[in-house]
């Protein structure tokens, strides 16, 4: 039987990607696209939580990490809901600069979900690809940290860094997924 944390492996880099490619093709203002881009954003984000889990559940460090990787994963799903609400409630990318300014002045809000918090899960997601390396394959950090690297140089390399994700854990989620390689019985 599949089960969601296994297929969120594959699902939650391949929803980032589609984020990516929609805010490519629908620009960056209010609207349909920025909703429906920031709500595919938003369920990738969600998926990436049994992602962290599974990774997490090993002696050692793994667990501090995902938990601290689950905090910055809350910070980031508060800026995407934040990104829905003001594309919601904006007419125009003016509307929407004004509506940020209000929001972002909030202390500690700043920092917090649009700093610290993404980055926290981002360097946890590549720290958890560290202590899992064996599992998962050398690469799998090496490409996280590329893919989280991307994002850094331009949020137009989005879908680019979603690939890279997906290669670094899908066939993780796959082979427990592939009753080839995994030897299970139907």
């Amino acid at each position: 039987m599949v089960k969601v944390r296994d297929i969120a492996f594959v699902a939650a880099p391949v929803l980032l990607g589609g984020y990516g490619v929609v805010r490519l093709l629908s620009g960056h203002g209010p609207g349909i696209g920025w909703t429906a881009g920031h709500l595919l954003f938003l369920a990738g984000l969600v998926l990436f939580v049994p992602v962290l889990l599974k990774l997490g559940d090993r002696p050692g460090a793994a667990p501090v990490i995902a938990a601290i990787g689950l905090l910055g994963l809350a910070a980031s799903a508060a800026q995407v809901v934040i990104d829905v609400v003001v594309g919601l409630l904006a007419s125009d990318r003016a509307g929407m600069n004004i509506l940020y300014h209000q929001v972002q002045s909030v202390p500690g809000l700043l920092p917090g979900v649009y700093v610290i918090g993404p980055a926290l899960f981002y360097l946890c997601l590549i720290g958890l690809g560290v202590v899992n390396w064996r599992v998962l394959g050398w690469w799998s950090p090496v490409l996280l940290a590329v893919g989280t690297g991307l994002t850094l140089v331009s949020l137009d390399l989005i879908p680019l860094a979603a690939v890279c994700f997906l290669f670094a854990i899908g066939p993780y989620g796959v082979r427990r997924n592939d009753r080839r390689l995994t030897g299970a019985t139907q």
